[in-house]
Protein backbone atom coordinates (compact mmCIF):
# COMPACT_ATOMS: atom_id res chain seq x y z
CA UNK A 1 0.00 0.00 0.00
CA UNK A 2 2.72 2.48 0.83
CA UNK A 3 4.33 2.01 -2.40
CA UNK A 4 1.01 2.58 -4.48
CA UNK A 5 0.80 6.00 -1.99
CA UNK A 6 4.19 6.82 -2.99
CA UNK A 7 3.96 6.00 -6.08
CA UNK A 8 0.87 7.96 -6.51
CA UNK A 9 2.65 11.11 -5.03
CA UNK A 10 5.61 11.01 -7.52
CA UNK A 11 3.40 10.54 -10.54
CA UNK A 12 1.67 14.05 -9.05
CA UNK A 13 5.32 15.62 -8.56
CA UNK A 14 5.74 14.94 -11.93
CA UNK A 15 3.05 15.93 -13.78
CA UNK A 16 2.41 19.13 -11.76
CA UNK A 17 5.84 20.21 -12.28
CA UNK A 18 5.87 19.67 -15.88
CA UNK A 19 2.32 21.24 -16.37
CA UNK A 20 3.92 23.81 -14.75
CA UNK A 21 6.63 24.37 -17.23
CA UNK A 22 5.03 23.94 -20.33
CA UNK A 23 2.81 26.46 -18.90
CA UNK A 24 5.94 28.93 -18.40
CA UNK A 25 7.42 27.92 -21.22
CA UNK A 26 4.72 29.24 -23.50
CA UNK A 27 4.87 32.69 -21.71
CA UNK A 28 8.34 33.79 -21.58
CA UNK A 29 11.53 31.75 -21.95
CA UNK A 30 13.77 30.25 -19.39
CA UNK A 31 16.40 32.56 -18.71
CA UNK A 32 18.88 33.09 -16.15
CA UNK A 33 19.63 36.44 -14.89
CA UNK A 34 22.57 35.41 -12.82
CA UNK A 35 25.67 34.63 -14.03
CA UNK A 36 27.42 31.23 -12.99
CA UNK A 37 30.83 30.82 -12.43
CA UNK A 38 32.60 27.99 -14.66
CA UNK A 39 32.43 24.65 -12.58
CA UNK A 40 35.19 22.43 -12.46
CA UNK A 41 34.17 18.41 -14.04
CA UNK A 42 34.48 17.45 -9.62
CA UNK A 43 31.70 18.32 -8.07
CA UNK A 44 31.88 18.28 -4.35
CA UNK A 45 29.52 15.60 -2.89
CA UNK A 46 26.49 16.94 -1.20
CA UNK A 47 24.89 16.11 2.55
CA UNK A 48 22.08 13.36 2.30
CA UNK A 49 19.72 13.56 5.22
CA UNK A 50 17.28 11.21 6.31
CA UNK A 51 13.74 11.99 7.29
CA UNK A 52 14.16 12.17 10.19
CA UNK A 53 17.02 15.05 9.84
CA UNK A 54 14.63 16.53 7.56
CA UNK A 55 11.90 16.63 10.72
CA UNK A 56 14.32 17.88 12.78
CA UNK A 57 15.40 20.88 10.23
CA UNK A 58 11.84 21.74 9.54
CA UNK A 59 10.37 21.92 13.08
CA UNK A 60 13.47 24.02 14.56
CA UNK A 61 11.60 26.92 16.71
CA UNK A 62 13.95 29.97 17.46
CA UNK A 63 14.98 33.36 16.33
CA UNK A 64 16.40 32.01 13.16
CA UNK A 65 14.12 31.95 10.06
CA UNK A 66 14.65 28.56 8.06
CA UNK A 67 13.72 28.89 4.58
CA UNK A 68 13.66 25.21 2.88
CA UNK A 69 12.84 24.39 -0.63
CA UNK A 70 12.06 20.77 -1.98
CA UNK A 71 13.00 21.30 -5.79
CA UNK A 72 14.53 18.71 -8.32
CA UNK A 73 16.99 19.36 -11.29
CA UNK A 74 14.72 18.33 -14.22
CA UNK A 75 12.12 20.50 -12.48
CA UNK A 76 11.57 24.21 -14.50
CA UNK A 77 10.11 26.17 -12.26
CA UNK A 78 12.17 25.40 -9.57
CA UNK A 79 15.21 25.91 -11.83
CA UNK A 80 13.50 29.47 -12.35
CA UNK A 81 13.29 30.76 -9.07
CA UNK A 82 16.86 29.75 -7.81
CA UNK A 83 17.93 33.00 -8.94
CA UNK A 84 15.48 34.23 -6.33
CA UNK A 85 16.41 32.60 -3.07
CA UNK A 86 20.32 33.24 -4.07
CA UNK A 87 19.53 37.08 -3.69
CA UNK A 88 18.09 36.44 -0.32
CA UNK A 89 21.03 34.41 0.93
CA UNK A 90 23.44 37.09 -0.80
CA UNK A 91 21.05 40.06 1.07
CA UNK A 92 20.64 38.51 4.08
CA UNK A 93 24.36 36.80 5.19
CA UNK A 94 24.95 37.65 8.54
CA UNK A 95 21.69 37.86 9.94
CA UNK A 96 19.38 35.08 11.37
CA UNK A 97 18.57 33.47 7.96
CA UNK A 98 18.97 29.90 7.13
CA UNK A 99 17.97 28.98 3.51
CA UNK A 100 18.24 25.55 2.34
CA UNK A 101 17.53 23.73 -0.87
CA UNK A 102 16.50 20.23 -0.62
CA UNK A 103 17.13 17.89 -3.89
CA UNK A 104 14.55 15.25 -4.27
CA UNK A 105 15.85 13.89 -7.45
CA UNK A 106 16.98 10.16 -7.75
CA UNK A 107 19.69 8.83 -6.16
CA UNK A 108 21.25 7.49 -9.38
CA UNK A 109 22.36 10.97 -9.80
CA UNK A 110 23.13 12.02 -6.41
CA UNK A 111 26.77 11.93 -7.14
CA UNK A 112 27.07 12.84 -11.00
CA UNK A 113 24.13 15.40 -12.18
CA UNK A 114 22.92 17.09 -9.17
CA UNK A 115 26.36 17.78 -7.52
CA UNK A 116 27.21 19.31 -11.48
CA UNK A 117 23.60 21.33 -11.00
CA UNK A 118 24.11 22.76 -7.73
CA UNK A 119 28.08 24.04 -8.24
CA UNK A 120 26.65 25.62 -12.16
CA UNK A 121 23.36 27.83 -10.52
CA UNK A 122 25.93 28.50 -7.01
CA UNK A 123 23.71 26.69 -4.69
CA UNK A 124 26.07 23.64 -3.59
CA UNK A 125 26.47 25.31 -0.45
CA UNK A 126 22.81 25.73 0.72
CA UNK A 127 21.77 22.16 -0.69
CA UNK A 128 20.98 18.59 0.79
CA UNK A 129 19.64 15.29 -0.47
CA UNK A 130 16.11 13.68 0.40
CA UNK A 131 15.43 10.16 -0.88
CA UNK A 132 11.81 11.17 -2.33
CA UNK A 133 11.24 7.45 -2.42
CA UNK A 134 11.06 7.27 1.00
CA UNK A 135 8.33 9.99 1.62
CA UNK A 136 4.80 8.87 2.62
CA UNK A 137 2.02 10.52 4.18
CA UNK A 138 2.72 10.41 7.56
CA UNK A 139 6.39 12.47 6.47
CA UNK A 140 4.09 15.16 5.30
CA UNK A 141 1.16 15.03 7.94
CA UNK A 142 3.88 15.21 10.75
CA UNK A 143 5.61 18.16 8.73
CA UNK A 144 3.03 20.16 7.21
CA UNK A 145 -0.34 21.89 6.96
CA UNK A 146 -0.77 21.67 3.41
CA UNK A 147 1.61 19.53 1.29
CA UNK A 148 1.09 16.67 0.28
CA UNK A 149 3.83 15.68 -1.88
CA UNK A 150 1.92 16.63 -4.88
CA UNK A 151 3.94 18.89 -6.83
CA UNK A 152 7.20 20.95 -6.59
CA UNK A 153 8.77 23.42 -6.49
CA UNK A 154 7.54 23.89 -2.44
CA UNK A 155 8.78 26.04 0.08
CA UNK A 156 8.76 25.94 4.13
CA UNK A 157 9.40 28.36 6.08
CA UNK A 158 9.10 28.78 9.87
CA UNK A 159 10.48 31.17 12.24
CA UNK A 160 9.61 30.05 15.91
CA UNK A 161 5.73 29.30 15.70
CA UNK A 162 5.28 30.60 12.67
CA UNK A 163 5.19 28.94 9.36
CA UNK A 164 4.69 29.51 5.56
CA UNK A 165 4.14 27.57 2.87
CA UNK A 166 4.17 27.92 -0.30
CA UNK A 167 3.42 25.27 -3.38
CA UNK A 168 4.18 26.03 -7.08
CA UNK A 169 7.10 28.54 -8.35
CA UNK A 170 7.41 31.54 -6.13
CA UNK A 171 8.68 35.16 -7.43
CA UNK A 172 10.99 37.30 -5.92
CA UNK A 173 8.13 39.85 -5.26
CA UNK A 174 6.25 36.94 -2.67
CA UNK A 175 9.75 35.52 -1.41
CA UNK A 176 10.40 39.16 -0.14
CA UNK A 177 6.73 39.40 1.02
CA UNK A 178 6.64 35.83 2.94
CA UNK A 179 10.51 36.38 4.37
CA UNK A 180 10.15 40.28 5.80
CA UNK A 181 6.55 38.84 7.27
CA UNK A 182 7.99 36.33 9.27
CA UNK A 183 11.22 37.95 10.24
CA UNK A 184 8.58 41.08 11.97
Amino acid sequence: MKKIILSTLVLFALAGCKKETQTNNEKTPVTDSVSTPETSSAAIPLKAVTLDNMSEILNKKNDTLYVTNFFATWCGPCVKEIPHFKDKIAELKGKPVKITFVSLDQKEIWNSEVPRFTAEHGIQDHTVLLDSQLLDANFFKTNFKEWTGSAIPFTFMRRGDKTDETLGMISAEQLNEKINSLLK
